[in-house]
């Protein structure tokens, strides 16, 4: 009996607890302030974007082409002879 009681007071608990966070979170109060809160940060960012400096591009002619053969003759080694050479 007192096993049930308990179990009871903490479900009770929880269901409280979760109704006052969705009241809060789904106040005017909170819906107003995370709405200005938004508007604050978009008016942060276009603030630095502003200011940013532009960097002049000094990335002509970086990449050397090399011109070699992509037909290397390459050894081809099995997986036991190459254990067995380590012997």
């Amino acid at each position: 009996m007192i096993k049930e009681i308990k179990y009871l007071i903490f479900t009770i608990i929880i269901f409280i607890f979760l109704f006052f966070t969705a009241r809060y979170y789904f106040s005017d109060h909170n819906i107003k302030k995370s709405y200005r809160s938004l508007t604050n940060i978009n008016n942060k960012i276009n603030l630095y974007a502003e200011n940013l400096p532009i960097l002049e591009n000094n990335t002509n002619d970086i990449i050397e082409y090399v011109n070699e053969t992509k037909t290397k003759k390459k050894k081809k080694y099995n997986f036991w002879e190459l254990l067995d050479k380590n012997d």
